[in-house]
């Protein structure tokens, strides 16, 4: 028997559709709304006992005492600007390569010529691979155009080796690194203005790597003569849009930017350098002697060596390995990967080599 239902409550649902326009026959199910991952809520964040989520640091400061490290520092300049004395004082130790039995009557280099010397430094349990990088014949020759081309083709490289052995199947648990870190670029102190060398050379490395200019011999000027040629040369680095470390496109936080823009507005570092010790008020100190006293290298108030020592060692030292890997690596790579689509025949030449 066919049910029909009852007739007033259908009376009823077509009324119901005149009162609103567009109804469709069939009842329209509610839409469902999409849900909306919820922000982490600060609440609960207040741990009810100690967890040990702090020893994190510990246990990283272990592992880097038992590993070590790597840091590859490079130095670019005219020949007799005080290079390998710059970086035996640095790392208070005979690093340079000219210490480690260079020959003086060695000629200097018709081309630029990359020597690398490499050194073990430890220092309350840390162990620190240094590597110091040379580049003898820069700036020495009567026409030096295009002298920076072999120090731009070691630098990439060093990009080249850490990429293969990044794509090699069968790659080391640790790869060496043997990138450049940190370049320091030497300012002879003429007092007038930048060469032309210096301008092309940092112009074009500043892009693929951490320059740090500084004054070279800053005690052959007087205080006054140090600072206006600083404020010269800070502003020619600027007109030229050089790019030097620390780099404001890189600062991180509010935090960075306040202690970079007080590193920045010091640079160029006006610094002397000396391995020779001196008495002074029952003290041994690194100066330089000069008929009217001594010149103690690390006293911020005769040079600023203070201030480049504590930015490369003791500040900033993580932070140029790290924008070293992050940017000016990670910019090569990612060019090469553009350029070849893979690394497939570069990675099988490395693994042939590694057996």
């Amino acid at each position: 028997m066919q049910s029909h239902g009852n007739p007033g409550r259908r009376n009823g649902l077509e009324e119901d559709r005149k009162l609103v326009p567009g109804m469709s026959e069939v009842a329209q199910e509610p839409k469902v709304k999409p849900v909306v991952p919820m922000k982490p809520s600060a609440m609960g964040s207040q741990l009810l006992g100690y967890v040990g989520i702090d020893t994190i640091i510990e246990q990283m400061r272990r592992k880097t005492m038992k590993t070590g490290f790597d840091f590859n520092i490079m130095v670019v300049g005219q020949s007799g600007l005080g290079k390998s004395t710059l970086v035996n004082t640095l790392f208070k130790s005979q690093v340079s390569r000219k210490s480690c039995g260079r020959n003086r009557e060695e000629k200097v280099p018709k081309t630029v010529e990359i020597k690398t010397v490499g050194h073990v430094i430890e220092e309350k349990g840390v162990k620190m691979k240094l590597t110091v990088i040379d580049t003898p014949g820069f700036g020495d020759q009567i026409n030096n155009d295009n002298c920076w081309e072999p120090i731009e083709k070691y630098t990439s490289e060093q990009y080249e080796k850490f990429l293969k052995e990044e794509a090699n199947i069968s790659r080391k648990k640790r790869i060496p690194d043997t990138r450049v870190h940190c370049c320091l670029y030497f300012i002879s102190p003429t007092g007038h203005s930048l060469r032309p060398l210096d301008v092309e050379f940092m112009k074009r490395l500043g892009k693929i790597m951490n320059i740090i200019p500084v004054i070279a011999k800053a005690d052959t000027m007087t205080l006054e003569e140090r600072h206006d040629f600083k404020l010269r040369v800070r502003k020619e680095m600027e007109s030229n849009n050089i790019e030097y470390y620390p780099q404001r496109e890189f600062d991180e936080d509010m935090e960075d930017k306040t202690e970079n823009d007080k590193i920045r507005e010091t640079m160029p570092f006006a610094i002397i350098g000396s391995d020779t010790e001196y008495q002074i008020n029952g003290k041994r100190v690194l100066g330089r002697k000069t008929p009217w006293g001594i010149i103690e290298v690390e006293n911020v108030t005769h040079c600023e060596f203070p201030l480049l020592r504590d930015l490369i060692v003791r500040t900033h030292l993580q932070d140029l390995k790290e924008v070293t890997h992050n940017i000016f690596y990670e910019t090569y790579r990612a060019k090469r990967l553009n350029e070849n689509g893979n690394l497939g025949t570069g990675a099988e030449e490395v693994h042939e080599s590694n057996l």
